[in-house]
């Protein structure tokens, strides 16, 4: 088969469409050969060098994907050879074919395409393991950075249908445009200063939950926007891993700071957010609540294009790699 392989890390110059071996699904596992796989910031992070896989995990870069399983191993239930699925992957999605453990298929959401369900995988899961981890509800207001990107795009629809109000930061008036068209009920550009216009927004009350990809750079800003009770969850370190923060300031509103990653949980963990993912999200989508957003579709072997994409800020919604 072929993958991408990225010999060093480094720059988009790195990756190559290579011949490499299939693998082989050991037990509990399944072997799919893969139609789509979605792009994620952690692709670009691990490319440079900054994000390595879990142990015993393949190098190849992926984290979510559409495909028909090829092969079952030893031990797999309730699925078959020919079966189309979508996969939450630790890694290995960027090639023909992947092996996934069998607790993190995913069916596909009735009446939805399928490859516009391949970008939503990981995006799904994350949302819905971050939201119910911060307890978000109706009435509450969150704030969400990045609003225009994978994660973002979902987000705000899925906060909308739990009934919070949504405030987004985007990179351009455009940007802001299509996150209000999702729902997004307010937004600010985050090259401007935006903490004093979310405080202004929220008669100076602050926000319930705030969903961050920025990570350090955000981190004292964020807690001053908190309100009363208020909760961030980090899930992103785009703007540094070092950050100062006022523990009076935090102490004060009684706020919580936490942080998650899905790549490295358990896979019982994986398994049951999966599921979530489909109690909670892919209902939406067939209802049309959540509308699958933007996407852009590259070959897969022109992946370096897609990062080149991603890396730019350009792209709103999902970028999507085709076999």
């Amino acid at each position: 088969m072929h993958a991408i392989t990225v010999d060093e890390p480094g720059g988009v110059d790195v990756m190559s469409w290579a011949e490499v071996p299939i693998p082989d699904p050991g037990p509990g596992e399944v072997l799919v050969r893969t139609q789509a796989a979605g792009v994620n910031r952690g692709d670009v992070l691990q490319r440079q060098g900054h994000y390595p896989p879990p142990a015993g995990i393949t190098d190849i870069m992926g984290m979510e994907a559409l495909g028909v399983i090829e092969k079952l191993g030893d031990g797999v239930e309730g699925h078959q050879v020919g079966e189309q699925v979508l996969a939450l992957v630790s890694g290995g999605a960027y090639a023909e074919f992947f092996v996934v453990p069998a607790g993190q298929l995913l069916k596909l959401p009735a009446g939805i395409d399928p490859l516009a369900a391949a970008g939503l995988v990981e995006v799904a899961a994350t949302v819905v393991s971050n939201f119910d981890r911060v307890h978000l509800s109706a009435g509450e207001t969150v704030l969400i950075h990045g609003g225009a990107g994978g994660i973002g795009t979902l987000a705000i629809q899925y906060a909308k249908a739990l009934g919070a109000h949504v405030i987004v930061t985007a990179g351009s008036a455009k940007k802001l445009a299509y996150c209000r068209k999702l729902g997004a009920d307010e937004g600010f550009d985050y090259h401007d200063d935006w903490e004093p216009q979310v405080m202004m927004a929220t008669q100076d009350r602050g926000v319930d939950v705030i969903l961050d990809i920025v990570g350090a750079k955000y981190l004292e800003a964020n807690v001053r926007c908190l309100a009363d009770d208020g909760r961030l969850v980090i899930i992103g370190m785009q703007k540094g891993t070092k950050g100062t923060l006022n523990i009076a300031v935090l102490l004060n509103k009684r706020g919580t700071v936490t942080a998650t990653s899905l790549r490295f949980r358990s896979l019982a963990s994986k398994a049951a957010i999966c599921r979530r993912v489909e109690e909670a999200i892919w209902p939406l989508l067939s209802s049309g609540a959540i509308k699958p957003g933007n996407q852009t579709q590259v070959p897969m072997a022109h992946a370096s294009k897609a990062h080149e994409l991603l890396e730019s800020g350009d792209n709103t919604g999902k970028i999507i790699l085709v076999v």
